[in-house]
């Protein structure tokens, strides 16, 4: 069997009116193909939450997983910034 190491991506939450689902999003910066300018893209990723501890606006650390539901790939490893 062979073992890998799972992703992990750091995201904000951007939504939590879900029960046990949060939505979180990760931004990146790329370069536009023709313009050659910085441009900032975000992914948005629905992720399972067990104990609904994040709220809107935490940072957070998540981890792929196996699948849970159509849309959930993802699972919280840690909050590592609550919001005030």
């Amino acid at each position: 069997m062979i073992s890998r190491r799972k992703k992990t991506i750091v995201g904000v939450v951007v939504n939590d009116k879900m029960d046990k689902t949060v939505v979180v999003a990760s931004s990146r910066l790329t370069k536009h193909v023709l313009y050659k300018k910085q441009v900032k893209k975000r992914t948005k990723y629905k992720v399972h939450d067990k104990n609904n501890q994040c709220k809107v606006g935490d940072k957070v650390l998540i981890v792929e997983s196996r699948p849970l539901s159509k849309h959930k790939r993802w699972r919280i490893r840690e909050v590592i910034e609550e919001r005030v």
